[in-house]
């Protein structure tokens, strides 16, 4: 499990497997929140599996499936109040980490300009230059 540090109170990654997510609370994390549809591609693991691998891990666990690069205000909304409202450390997931790191930038639950949302996620990996307008416009 790679896992990418956005800020100290986040990191994304890409598809886990429900047996990596006890190691999470060890390492300082209270939630998970899965931004993949289930069954989006084969072999990934089971909704269901995930929620219950890391809520016996003692983890909260959430669900914002985006799709097709499509990042609906509804869901920025629910990533950003599940960031606002949680009091600790919150490993988000998707096929690759981009669908989470976007959903990050978007929600921008720190107040901070576009630049600096840019280079948090460039600093983990993720290149969301494209999305610039779209976070100018929301500021």
């Amino acid at each position: 499990m790679e896992l990418k540090v956005i800020d100290d109170t986040l990191a994304v990654a890409a598809q886990m497997q429900p047996e990596e997510l006890a190691a999470l609370a060890g390492e300082g994390f209270v939630a998970v929140i899965c931004n993949r549809p289930d069954g989006e591609e084969p072999g990934q693991p089971m909704l269901d599996d995930m929620r219950a691998a890391a809520q016996a891990a003692g983890l909260a666990f959430h669900h914002i499936p985006v799709s097709g690069g499509l990042f609906p205000p509804a869901s920025v909304a629910a990533f950003g109040a599940i960031r606002r409202g949680t009091q600790g450390k919150v490993l988000a997931y998707c096929r690759t980490g981009t669908r989470a790191a976007t959903l990050d930038a978007l929600a921008n639950v720190h107040g901070l300009s576009v630049p600096e949302r840019l280079n948090r996620a460039a600093a983990a990996g993720y290149d969301l230059s494209a999305l610039a307008d779209r976070m100018n416009s929301a500021a």
